[in-house]
C-alpha cells in the first residue's frame, strides 16, 4: 500500500476492521463523498463497485475481493475471511481491464523455487480437498454411466464477474443450453451456485427448469469431493466460476464460455479467446500467481498477515473444527441477509 493518507468508500461496518487488518493500515479514512478525497490520493474500493461521483484528478483506485481460499463457509453468511486480493490496476474477475493478476501471468517470469512451491502448495490443496468455501455437504457418487461425464457449475446471475467477464452467454441456463447442444453424448450433472442453494441469493431465470436440459441436479455436495469424483474423460463447463480454477488444479479439462482469469493461457478450452492474453503457462505458474503471490493472507490466530501455508494449516484446522459447516445463528440469520 502507498504511503501518506489512503481512503476507503462504501464499505460496511463489518469490512471496516477487516480492511484495516488486511491493508495493515489502521489510518484509513472512511468517506461518503468525492469532495473528501483529495486529489491524487489513494481510494480503496470493494469489488467492482463505482466510486463516489465527481472524483479529483489523479485518484488512484485500488480494489479489494475475496481471495480464492477464503473461508469455511460463505461470504454471503458473514463467515470471516482468511485471504483478499489487493489490486491497484483492476481486479481479477473484470476481464475488460488489465488487473494485477493478469499482468503477473502475462509478464512474471517464476523461478524454479517458486514453481516447485506452487507444485507442493498445490498438492496440498487437492489431497486436502480444500475450495474457496470448504462447505460440508453429503458425498456424492458419479453416476454408473459409460458416457463421459460434464459438470456444469452454475452462479449468482447478479455477479460482477458475469457482467464484467462473459461476452455472450450470462446466464445459467443459456450455458446448460449451450452444453446439452455442444455435448448431447454426455451426462449432464448441473450444480447451482451454493449461495443461492442457501437461499442467500436469488435464482436465476429458469433456473427451475434445469432438468430440460440436463441429467442431473445436485444441490447438496462437497464441491471438491465433486471434483475428486470425476473420471479423465469428465470435463468441467463454466461462465467464469472459480470452481474452473479447482477443477484444473485437480488436472480436469476445463471448458469456458466466459473469460474467468485463468482462462487464455493455454490451460482451458475457450469459447471467448482473450485477446490480451498471449502466453501461454503450466498449471503451477498460475497456482504461483494466483495462490501465491496475488492474494493478502490474514492470520485467524494473530490477526496478522501470513504466508499462504501457514494460511493453508489454519484452514485446515478451522475446517475441522466446524465439521457440521453453517453454525445455527448463521442459519437463523439467512433470510435476513437474503434481504440485505
Amino acid at each position: 500500500m502507498p504511503h501518506g493518507t489512503i481512503f476507503a468508500h462504501g464499505f460496511s461496518w463489518r469490512k471496516r476492521a477487516l480492511l484495516r487488518q488486511f491493508t495493515q493500515r489502521p489510518d484509513i479514512v472512511f468517506v461518503r463523498h468525492a469532495a473528501q478525497v483529495p486529489e491524487g490520493a489513494t481510494l480503496l474500493l470493494w469489488g467492482a463497485a463505482a466510486g463516489p461521483a465527481g472524483l479529483g484528478a489523479g485518484v488512484k483506485v485500488v480494489r479489494l475481493e475475496d481471495g480464492f481460499l477464503r473461508s469455511v463457509g460463505l461470504g454471503a453468511d458473514l463467515t470471516r475471511p482468511l485471504s483478499w486480493v489487493i489490486d491497484p490496476l483492476g481486479i481479477y474477475f473484470d476481464a475488460r481491464q488489465p488487473s494485477a493478476l493478469e499482468d503477473m501471468l502475462q509478464s512474471v517470469v517464476f523461478s524454479p523455487a517458486l514453481l516447485e512451491r506452487a507444485a507442493h502448495f498445490r498438492r496440498q490443496v487437492v489431497a486436502s480437498g480444500l475450495s474457496k468455501y470448504n462447505l460440508s455437504a453429503a458425498p456424492w457418487s458419479r453416476p454408473d454411466t459409460p458416457k463421459p461425464l460434464v459438470l456444469v457449475l452454475g452462479q449468482v446471475e447478479t455477479d460482477a464477474s458475469i457482467a464484467t467477464g462473459t461476452l455472450g452467454i450470462k446466464t445459467n441456463m443459456a450455458l446448460l443450453q449451450a452444453v446439452r447442444q455442444a455435448r448431447p453424448d454426455a451426462w449432464v450433472v448441473y450444480k447451482p451456485h451454493p449461495d443461492v442453494v442457501a437461499g442467500l441469493r436469488q435464482a436465476g431465470a429458469q433456473e427451475a427448469q434445469a432438468m430440460l436440459w440436463c441429467n442431473e441436479v445436485v444441490l447438496q455436495a462437497s464441491m471438491s469431493q465433486m471434483l475428486d469424483a470425476l473420471n479423465p474423460q469428465d470435463e468441467v463447463h463454466v461462465m467464469t466460476s472459480l470452481t474452473g480454477f479447482e477443477a484444473l488444479l485437480r488436472g480436469i479439462q476445463v471448458v469456458c464460455y466466459g473469460q474467468p482469469f485463468y482462462a487464455g493461457w493455454g490451460l482451458t478450452l475457450d469459447r471467448q479467446p482473450h485477446p490480451r492474453r498471449t502466453r501461454r503457462l503450466s498449471l503451477d505458474e498460475l497456482v504461483a500467481a494466483a495462490l501465491l503471490l496475488y492474494p493478502v493472507y490474514v492470520s485467524r490466530v494473530s490477526g496478522q498477515r501470513c504466508l499462504p501455508e501457514q494460511a493453508l494449516q489454519e484452514l485446515l484446522a478451522w475446517r475441522g473444527q466446524s465439521p457440521g459447516g453453517v453454525v445455527w445463528w448463521r442459519r437463523w440469520l439467512r433470510p435476513l441477509l437474503a434481504r440485505a
